[in-house]
Order: structure tokens, then C-alpha cells, then sequence
């Protein structure tokens, strides 16, 4: 897993650091216990977002150094201060600048995932026999990267999350640039036509559905461009932590689902930095 790489590891963390809110001291007498530094607790994050584990096994994994409870108001104390949003838009902007986003062909997908510990934004998984589950929806550019996503419950329609998963691009000021969008043919209606004609995007290639019979049969469509989506959902289904999430919030899978973001587009900048170096493994 790239993301536990020191210099994947490193970068991420600088990066994150910077962003940080402030802790005041705030004990009148200065003689409260020691705060547990702010990387201690973000390997614990790492640990358990890439195996998949509890909190208490990430923590018994990194050394006992943090409680788990601690690494729990931690993370909700960045949240709060905006910092995993901050920071995935700082990763995209960063690989805009340095390789440059290719919005010419874009995709939109979602992907379904085990649930098991219900809560908030879950849902039946259609998929896996109605099991609690959820579904994220991400759009990516032609090289497959992430622009923005959003989360929901596993019976939630893909084309019922499509305007939340634009939404990042859209305030971002990257949806003008888009120039065809690819999708599956569960976006084959007149809604997601609509919407997509009013964010300005006219050229839609959407696999179409026809009636064949009782059933519903769908029409021989070459994939086109929508494989680098599916792939990015690969490569996003490489976190334990998201392949089987046990948050009970949007909020937390929001968190979980930007760090991975950061860590995949981290790793594409060094590899872009070290393309011309023998023994380079770029991510694929």
C-alpha cells in the first residue's frame, strides 16, 4: 500500500500539518496532563483507514502510544476545522498545477460497500443480499483522477447522487472545462440530461437502455472512457476502511474518503516527479 510508503507518508503529512487548528492552553495552571502530538494520532487514522480496522486494533498496531478515544476527538476536532476537505483541495490543485487536469473526457460512477455498523447515509445493499451498506460517487478526469464525490446509502440511485457529486466541481470552477462526460446506463433519463444541460455540459455520452420483451435489455455501448472511473474506484477500494466502512456518519466517511483521495494523488505527484528515474512503479 502506497500510502504507508515514509515518503507517500511524509509528504501527506506536511501537508496536513500546516492546515491544523491551534490548541490553546488552556489549564489555568499549566500542569495538565501532556497533549499527544497531532502525528501520533494521524498514523493511527492512516493505520486504520488502510486496514480496515478498529480504532483499538490501530491503536495497538501504532504501539499503544494514543488511546483510541483520543485519535476519535482528534479527528472530529479536524473535521470540524475543515482540514481533510482543505486538504484533498489542496491535492487536486496541486496535481492541477504540476501535471495538469484533463477535463475533456470526464466520468461519473458510484461503487457499493459493506456497512456493517448502519448509522447515518447507509442503506439495503441491491448488491449484497440487503445488507447494510453505502455508496460513494465520484467524478474523475480522463487520467482518472478525483475532482469531487459525494457519499449516500447503498439503495441510493447513481443518477439520484449525480448533482451532489458535481457539486465540487461546480465551486470549484472546473465544470466549464468539461467537455464530454461518460456514464453508465443507469444515468439514462431525462433528469440527469436536464441537469447536466444547465451546468453547461452538452455533450453527454450515456449508455442507453432499450425494452426488449419483459425485460429490460441493455444496448451493446462500447465503454469509451468511463474505465478510468472504474478504475479510481479500484484503486479507492485498496482501503479497508472503505471497502468495508464501520463509521456510523457521512461526515466520518467524508473524512476517510478524502485522506485516501490525498494519499492516491500524492503518490501520482511523486511519481510524475521520479518518471525519468529507473526503477519507478507508477501507480496503475
Amino acid at each position: 500500500m502506497r500510502a504507508l510508503e515514509p515518503e507517500v507518508l511524509d509528504t501527506v503529512w506536511a501537508a496536513i500539518e500546516a492546515l491544523l487548528p491551534a490548541h490553546p492552553e488552556t489549564h489555568p495552571l499549566g500542569c495538565h496532563r501532556k497533549r499527544i502530538e497531532d502525528r501520533i494520532c494521524f498514523e493511527v487514522m492512516l493505520v486504520r483507514l488502510v486496514t480496515g480496522c478498529s480504532f483499538e486494533d490501530a491503536e495497538r498496531l501504532c504501539g499503544n502510544k494514543v488511546s483510541d478515544t483520543t485519535v476519535r476527538a482528534r479527528r472530529d476536532e479536524w473535521i470540524v476545522a475543515g482540514v481533510f476537505e482543505a486538504i484533498a483541495a489542496e491535492a487536486i490543485a496541486a496535481y492541477d498545477k504540476v501535471v495538469g487536469l484533463d477535463l475533456s473526457e470526464v466520468a461519473v460512477d458510484g461503487s457499493l460497500h459493506k456497512c456493517p455498523a448502519g448509522g447515518e447515509g447507509t442503506g439495503k445493499n441491491p448488491t449484497d443480499r440487503a445488507k447494510l451498506g453505502w455508496k460513494w460517487s465520484v467524478l474523475t478526469d480522463r487520467g482518472g483522477i478525483p475532482i469531487s464525490w459525494t457519499a449516500e446509502g447503498a439503495n441510493r440511485n447513481d443518477c439520484v447522487l449525480l448533482e451532489a457529486t458535481m457539486a465540487g466541481a461546480l465551486n470549484a470552477g472546473l465544470v466549464r472545462d468539461i467537455e464530454t462526460i461518460w456514464l453508465d446506463r443507469g444515468y439514462d433519463n431525462g433528469v440527469v440530461r436536464r441537469l447536466l444541460a444547465g451546468l453547461g455540459v452538452t455533450d453527454a455520452v450515456i449508455a442507453k437502455c432499450r425494452n426488449r420483451g419483459q425485460g429490460t435489455t441493455a444496448l451493446k455501448v462500447p465503454m469509451g472512457l468511463r474505465w478510468p472511473v472504474e478504475r479510481t474506484n479500484s484503486w479507492l477500494s485498496n482501503f479497508g476502511q472503505l471497502r468495508r466502512n464501520t463509521d456510523r456518519t457521512i461526515a466520518h466517511r467524508l473524512a476517510q474518503f478524502a485522506l485516501a483521495v490525498v494519499f492516491i494523488i500524492t503518490a501520482k505527484l511523486i511519481d510524475w516527479r521520479n518518471r525519468w528515474s529507473p526503477g519507478c512503479v507508477p501507480i496503475r
